[in-house]
């Protein structure tokens, strides 16, 4: 079977990764949905900090929730006008907003000065690569388009592996509460949450430009340009 038609049954990762997107969505959003500043997960770090927060929460699982349906290539042949216009919400109405309101929060992060290079990095990263995308569907340069999306979901997605790191860090630096950190707790937080939200994005962009290059690699110049039916 031609590698470019493959039954939607045969990508066993589109089923596993939505029930992740949606299950992720359904813990982080409810306790948003009140709006009871109590019930917040972060801690408020400046003034109009938590509606900022909720409307980026928002605006995030919507990025979250379209893009699972935007990198499944069934979906995106078979149904290609629709497609579009879920890109474009998973860009008006997701990203763009939850990586704009997610620059002040990353710059006065509760969580220390590594954590809020980290969390601007990854903003601008995020809305530079998805605004990228944008512009090369809008030129009809199909295959960079779909590169620079597959960057931009990567980023996306690092709020759940952000969610991973953060526990496994804590386990593993907990134990030097009394030596290392000198029993200070405020610098034993912000290092796991350092380590965690570097880690988070990182590590999934760096495995996306793996998987490009070794895509890439694989397929002559002239298939190059069919890269995005892959």
């Amino acid at each position: 079977m031609d590698e470019r038609r493959k039954s939607w049954w045969r990508r066993p990762w589109i089923a596993p990764l939505a029930v992740v997107a949606i299950g992720f969505v359904a813990f982080s959003l409810p306790p948003y949905l009140g709006g009871d500043p109590s019930r917040s997960r972060v801690p408020p770090s400046f003034p109009f900090h938590y509606p900022i927060l909720v409307a980026h929460v928002l605006f995030g699982s919507v990025a979250l929730l379209t893009a699972c349906l935007q990198i499944w290539p069934w979906f995106r042949r078979r149904y290609a006008a629709v497609h579009r216009r879920i890109g474009r919400a998973y860009v008006f109405a997701g990203v763009l907003p939850a990586g704009l309101l997610a620059l002040p929060m990353g710059a006065l992060s509760p969580f220390g000065p590594v954590a809020r290079a980290s969390n601007v990095l990854l903003a601008t990263l995020w809305l530079a690569s998805t605004v990228t995308g944008w512009r090369m569907a809008r030129r009809r340069r199909h295959a960079e388009h779909r590169r620079w999306m597959i960057r931009s979901f990567a980023l996306t997605a690092s709020i759940i592996t952000n969610r991973i790191w953060g526990p496994l860090a804590y386990l593993a630096l907990a134990p030097q509460l009394g030596g290392a950190f000198g029993h200070d707790e405020q610098l034993l937080r912000w290092t796991v949450a350092g380590l965690s939200t570097w880690l988070g994005w990182v590590i999934p962009l760096l495995l996306a430009e793996w998987w490009l290059e070794r895509g890439a690699s694989r397929k002559n110049p002239a298939a190059l340009a069919r890269f995005e039916e892959v």
